[in-house]
């Protein structure tokens, strides 16, 4: 691991966030997923495409699977774009704004978010190296792209005419040296509704991206991603389960449009795409969930009553188990390792964070949270790189078995660490100290 990376992934693991590179080197647990969600990458890149539900606890690893997952498919040359849905910022059932935070949220192995500008620039680099090498000269060159263009987007706009429109204003605004009119054309084909009328005027657009519109657009996506030398988008609809909070009404849109979507990716529509979403347990089994709607509820039925250890990777459904004592600490002497490379004294590091303490701050944490190991590896993580490994690379004399103690304030838990870590009814001595989450 270079420093860089290795830098990273420390300092977003000492925030108490999920690093979003060099998880190769953390999963811990993931190798039984690796052949099958390998195999759906390989269908994609050949023209297909793939859906895949992952379920899991709350601290189960899923926002960490999902960017492992990113990490492989960017090694194949995929975009890679991670969408948190939520009730304000991401409501699924408005699929417009899903498509803008996708561009806005879209990478690949050379750029970071957003990556749609290069991307873009690089399909028109490559539709003029095509033009050329059809024999047109500099004086019919712009003539050509535009024959390409429509040539390479023929289906796309029969169901997004306006997907086509944008990217030639695009192109002739960047033609004609105007940068501000080619930069609000971009935003409004990546799905932003605050574009100047002027630009779009010049584009010959009208109007703001909806929500049957955004399929287009995504299909659009697609078809300019495989001509750029990118043969799929990962698409990424984290934490769906906010769902289930919301109004019935808006709650009842998001699991049609869910349904939707999951049903085009399986007709064929767009080739090119790996689309996962992630949720708990409640959302795919609760009345508030994926079972408020059956045709959604028989899309996605996975049956899990067997042994964990037979659960099927292929399956439309994958089961995160979880984290266990034993799991927990083998992350941890991964994360110790990764720390030592770059220590200033790694031989002190790893014999004072040996085996053994690790993972006694495991069980710590772990007990800290009520037992509930499976909600820990944020907490232990940040704990061990924070407040252990840090003081030991900087300070000689740290010991943490003398010098620390571990301490636990609520306010630096999530709400799935809070309720674990809650007095539990048995324990209290008033009903005043019992939280009910309501």
């Amino acid at each position: 691991m270079s420093p860089a990376r290795r830098r990273a992934v420390v300092d977003a693991l000492r925030r108490g966030a999920v690093p979003d590179s060099g998880l190769d080197l953390l999963a811990t647990g993931l190798d039984r997923f690796e052949a099958a969600v390998d195999a759906e990458l390989d269908a994609v890149i050949g023209g297909g495409s793939a859906f895949k539900a992952v379920r899991g606890e709350y601290g189960s690893g899923k926002t960490f699977f999902a960017r492992w997952l990113g990490e492989r498919a960017k090694r194949r040359g995929f975009a890679v774009a991670e969408v948190q849905v939520s009730e304000t910022e991401t409501p699924l059932h408005r699929l417009e704004t899903v498509y803008r935070r996708a561009t806005e949220r879209l990478a690949t192995a050379s750029f970071p978010p957003s990556a749609l500008r290069p991307v873009v620039d690089a399909w028109f680099y490559a539709l003029e190296e095509d033009a050329l090498a059809e024999g047109a000269d500099d004086s019919r060159l712009e003539a050509a792209v535009a024959r390409l263009l429509d040539d390479r987007l023929s289906e796309v706009s029969r169901d997004a005419p306006g997907f086509a429109a944008a990217l030639r204003g695009y192109h002739s605004a960047l033609g004609a040296g105007d940068e501000a009119t080619a930069a609000a054309v971009l935003a409004w084909l990546g799905g932003e509704p605050h574009v100047a009328a002027a630009a779009k005027r010049a584009a010959g657009v009208r109007g703001d991206l909806d929500h049957f519109g955004a399929l287009g657009f995504l299909q659009g996506l697609l078809a300019v991603l495989r001509d750029s030398g990118h043969p799929g988008l990962l698409l990424v609809l984290d934490e769906v389960e906010t769902l289930q909070r919301v109004r019935s009404d808006a709650r009842d849109k998001a699991l049609n449009a869910l349904r939707q979507l999951i049903d085009e990716v399986h007709s064929g529509r767009f080739p090119g795409l790996y689309l996962v979403i992630t949720g708990t347990p409640a959302f795919y089994d609760g009345p508030q969930g994926v079972q408020r709607l059956a045709p959604l509820a028989q899309r996605l039925a996975t049956d899990f009553s067997t042994d964990p250890r037979f659960d099927n990777p292929r399956a439309v459904q994958l089961r995160l188990p979880g984290f266990q004592l034993n799991s927990l600490t083998e992350l941890g002497r991964k994360i110790r390792d990764v720390y030592a490379a770059g220590s200033t004294d790694p031989g002190r590091l790893l014999s004072v964070a040996d085996d053994a303490y690790v993972a006694d701050l495991a069980r710590a944490v772990g007990g800290a949270l009520g037992g509930k190991v499976g909600v820990a590896p944020r907490l232990y993580l940040k704990k061990l790189v924070g407040d252990v490994l840090d003081r030991i690379d900087q300070f000689p004399d740290f010991d943490p078995r003398v010098h620390y103690r571990l301490t636990v304030d609520r306010t630096e838990l999530t709400d799935a660490e809070r309720h674990a870590a809650t007095i539990t009814a048995a324990s209290a001595t008033s009903a005043d100290e019992v939280e009910l989450d309501l």
